[in-house]
């Protein structure tokens, strides 16, 4: 009995002197900001970097304020937080000087881009599904062509995540994606079940106009008709792109992976032509 109470006057103290530094949110809030402040930038930071700015660590006049203000500081004096990555949108204007509502006709390939890879990470998934389904049910290897397929499908999807901070969609996009999406899903859900000779083909040939595409993307951009902002830290960090890296070093990425996509795609189909099966041949792992 005499342990167990000098264990809780003990704990009781303890709690006592930390929580006034521990359990009140504005000096939590200047502890993490000074911190922050001090961590360096090196290597893959960058990303946490443009996370500190958006949180405050780096903006010195917001220090200020929040100095000024004390805990008493309102919420106008902190930075909008426009996005997760703390980038901030470019602001694009019409002839008469009034704003551009219209983000989807902002970068068209930008926006293009974007649209085009809610549709590009179908097959990979729709593809690994149904190999890692028959391999279940078969009890048999499928010689790494799940990986390959899944990794694809992961590929495009980052792609996407890369384009969301380039091009911010409307409700009306979305709603088209929903409904391209669900479609495109189920045709080539049935399409691979009755010919994935053919299925893979098919995605073959769409990688082939998404080299195009891209490949307009990089013209607009060298002929200075679409701005060559920065690299998003997410297509920094995911490429691992020099921190000085610009939108157009993020195109030249996304080409060579839509590049391996489609060779992957056509010898997977050439495969089902000879007769033979994925399995039989190796898949074309490690690029991602």
């Amino acid at each position: 009995m005499m342990m167990s109470r000098g264990y809780t006057r003990l704990a009781s103290s303890m709690f006592t002197m930390v929580s006034p530094r521990f359990f009140s949110t504005a000096a939590t809030r200047g502890v993490l900001s000074n911190d922050m402040v001090k961590a360096p930038a090196v290597g893959l930071g960058v990303r946490c970097r443009s996370s500190m700015a958006a949180i405050g660590g780096g903006d010195k006049e917001q220090e200020k304020k929040q100095a000024v203000g004390g805990r008493g500081g309102s919420a106008k004096d902190d930075k909008e937080i426009v996005s997760y990555w703390g980038l901030d949108p470019t602001k694009v204007s019409k002839e008469d000087g009034s704003p551009w509502k219209w983000t989807c006709f902002r970068r068209r390939y930008g926006c293009g881009a974007m649209m085009l890879e809610t549709v590009a990470a179908v097959p990979g998934m729709v593809g690994g599904m149904l190999l890692h389904c028959k391999s279940l049910r078969r009890f048999e290897h499928s010689g790494g062509w799940i990986k390959a397929l899944l990794e694809e499908a992961e590929n495009e999807r980052m792609h996407l995540m890369t384009f969301m901070e380039v091009s911010d969609p409307r409700w009306y996009e979305r709603a088209l994606v929903f409904s391209v999406q669900g479609v495109f899903f189920n045709a080539y859900f049935l399409g691979y079940i009755i010919s994935p000779k053919f299925a893979h083909r098919v995605v073959g040939y769409l990688e082939e106009e998404a080299i195009h595409s891209y490949t307009e993307f990089l013209k607009e951009l060298d002929n200075g008709n679409i701005e060559n902002v920065p690299a998003p830290p997410i297509a920094i960090d995911y490429w691992r792109l020099s921190p000085n890296s610009t939108l157009r070093d993020v195109v030249l990425a996304v080409r060579a992976d839509e590049a391996h996509h489609r060779d992957v795609n056509h010898f997977a189909s050439d495969i089902h032509y000879q007769g033979r099966q994925l399995k039989e041949a190796p898949a074309p792992l490690g690029y991602h």
